[in-house]
């Protein structure tokens, strides 16, 4: 007669999900993938390891400092963990951390019982994620980016998007009304100028407060001379790619929602898939003007965290969604901004612009959200960015689509420290390194009485 210790040893448990507690968290801060962002362990007492990401751009200290509010806890309580720490997410980059560790609960969760991510969200709609491949239209002619986005077709991609507004003119004299030097700064990008002098560091706050000037605020306007010359761009691009296939538009500037009305309805006839962030989300009456001006689909959400932050544009009558799981507060809370969209009538494309852990994340929920409509991908020049993840089929994007692996949570065995080390943001001496220092952080953190 066998024992039932005897049986279970024949059996596959996978683990004791029950039993499953949070041991540990650590980072890797890396680089060029194709921005910096920091990739996230969750370790347990029972082998398991969760992987999340911190959006690009963020700092690792956003998921660091939840490290003691998790110790000892069950990570496959998902839900009930992440409504303790979301009150330490935000918009933009500030909901990096908060996202990251939701995303490595679900991947502890799928590997504790066995299952993809996918199934936990209620089963796939579709099999394969179409991705759309964000190219920067950093060259002087749109003949060149057209050609460019030509070579992204030739690869598979069916979804195109380019950049069209203030950088293309903005060397160009008499293309932007501007207040005298208001322009310079916006020449530098705010993660530029970083440094170790106290100079280097005052050079790199006031590059970022030029740039953190909202659009409503700047003064900048485009010319009758700048929009004939952005038009006259996407007519070169839509020469080379033809007009079967979706474009969209990203980073029109800091321009007025003047301006960007009338961008909007000089390149109707391109027929644009979505324009994209032309004002501040927040300015929810300014997007409804703006969509109802245009025929235009009007899109903006990567900076928005949690779904209530939507629920004002989607009554605005925007038509596009645009949520980045490294903001929006992660794999669940993406789904449920989805499933509200859906009931609006509105579509979900998902932002995403950093490693194949939080791609894979995003592909998860794509699968499972009816609405969806595809997702982005900005890493088709990283030549080592299929290598970063560990059991994932290659390449992850095969003729400009993913098929979500039937393995349990996101997916990916492990992480290739080997390669990241190669990559490792400036001042950053290794990876996984030891974060005791968060351990016993602490405070009363309940927001009401």
């Amino acid at each position: 007669m066998h024992r039932p210790e005897e049986a279970l040893n024949r059996v596959n448990t996978r683990s004791k999900p029950s039993k499953l507690r949070i041991t540990d968290m650590r980072v890797a801060e890396i680089v060029g993938a194709p921005f910096t962002s920091a990739i996230l362990k969750i370790y347990t007492n029972q082998g398991l390891v969760g992987l999340g990401e911190v959006r690009d751009g963020a700092s690792a200290t956003y998921a660091l400092m939840l490290k003691s509010r998790l110790l000892g806890e069950n990570p496959c309580d998902v839900d009930r963990l992440f409504r303790r720490i979301k009150q330490f997410g935000g918009h933009g980059r500030q909901g990096g951390g908060v996202s990251a560790v939701e995303i490595a609960l679900w991947d502890l969760a799928g590997k504790a019982y066995g299952v993809p991510i996918y199934q936990m969200l209620g089963g796939k709609f579709r099999d394969k994620v179409r991705m759309y491949c964000d190219t920067d239209a950093t060259v002087p002619s749109g003949t060149e980016t057209g050609k460019r986005l030509k070579e992204r077709m030739d690869l598979g991609f069916t979804f195109l998007k380019m950049d069209l507004g203030l950088m293309q003119v903005v060397d160009t004299p008499g293309s932007v009304v501007a207040p005298a030097g208001s322009l310079e700064g916006y020449r530098i990008h705010p993660s530029r100028g970083a440094g170790k002098t106290m100079d280097d560091r005052r050079a790199r706050n006031a590059v970022y407060d030029v740039h953190n000037v909202r659009h409503p605020f700047t003064g900048l306007n485009f010319t009758e001379q700048g929009l004939e010359l952005l038009e006259e761009y996407i007519h070169q691009v839509r020469e080379v790619i033809g007009y079967e296939i979706p474009l969209a538009i990203d980073h029109v500037g800091h321009i007025s929602l003047q301006s960007g009305i009338r961008l909007a309805k000089r390149i109707e006839k391109y027929a644009p898939a979505w324009l994209e962030d032309v004002i501040p989300w927040q300015y929810t009456e300014q997007y409804q003007q703006l969509q109802q001006a245009t025929t235009v689909p009007i899109c903006t959400g990567e900076d928005i965290y949690l779904k209530e932050g939507f629920e004002p544009l989607l009554k605005s009558g925007i038509s596009i969604i645009h949520p980045d799981l490294l903001t929006s507060g992660g794999i669940l809370e993406t789904k449920k901004i989805g499933d509200m969209a859906q009931d609006h009538g509105v579509a979900m494309a998902i932002h995403m612009a950093e490693s194949p852990v939080a791609c894979m994340a995003a592909a998860h929920v794509a699968v499972a959200t009816e609405n969806f409509m595809a997702l982005e991908y900005h890493s088709v020049d990283v030549d080592w960015w299929d290598d970063i993840a560990i059991g994932l089929p290659k390449p992850v994007v095969k003729d400009g689509f993913i098929t979500v692996p039937d393995k349990p949570g996101l997916g990916i065995d492990d992480i290739n420290d080997e390669l990241i080390g190669q990559h490792l943001q400036e001042g950053v001496t290794g990876i996984w390194q030891p974060t005791d220092q968060w351990d016993h952080e602490y405070s009363w953190d309940r927001t009401w009485s």
